[in-house]
């Protein structure tokens, strides 16, 4: 059994365990005037079953750890807040404001795949542009055009101090 605070999961090797535990919990959950959440409770194979199951802000699929789809878009939203174009303040404020942000996203979610950490660095870097190109009255622009990109390379933001999930991956993984 896995739990933090009121949440829990219980894994087993077989449908027939799984089915067992279920009985004993809600057995349990009775005896002390509590109950399941219906919608909540359910036996998933998360190596089979090809949308996984939700737990603590990750989605567990396939023997894979994921963002779940919902803390994805929480953190992109969050993101936003810290990296609009009207803010008024140098990219250096910018990054220096959003740098804790980042810092503890990964620390959450370093567990799960590289690609989803690239992605988030990806999406934050795009913002990043559209910022630039507001200071240099490019006009509208959401950053994802390849002279963007030319002009503003990632090293370009690593540079400024820009925290890259990815790149803290990959420092992490490292044989000590």
């Amino acid at each position: 059994m896995v739990r933090y605070a009121d949440d829990f999961i219980i894994l087993t090797t077989s449908e027939a365990e799984a089915e067992k535990a279920l009985a004993e919990v809600r057995q349990w959950m009775e005896k002390h005037h509590l109950e399941l959440h219906p919608d909540k409770t359910r036996i998933v194979n998360s190596t089979d079953n090809p949308n996984g199951f939700d737990f603590l802000g990750y989605t567990f699929k396939k023997g894979m750890l994921f963002v779940r789809k919902k803390s994805r878009v929480a953190m992109r939203d969050k993101s936003r807040l810290h990296t609009r174009r009207s803010k008024g303040v140098g990219i250096t404020t910018v990054i220096e404001n959003i740098n804790p942000i980042l810092r503890g996203w990964f620390n959450y979610f370093k567990h799960v795949k590289k690609s989803e950490l690239k992605a988030m660095d990806g999406f934050i870097r795009r913002r990043l542009r559209s910022i630039l190109r507001k200071y240099q009255k490019k006009g509208g622009g959401t950053g994802r055009n390849i002279g963007d990109h030319q002009q503003w390379t990632n090293a370009y933001f690593a540079s400024l101090g820009l925290f890259t999930m990815y790149e803290a991956h990959a420092e992490a993984s490292r044989s000590r």
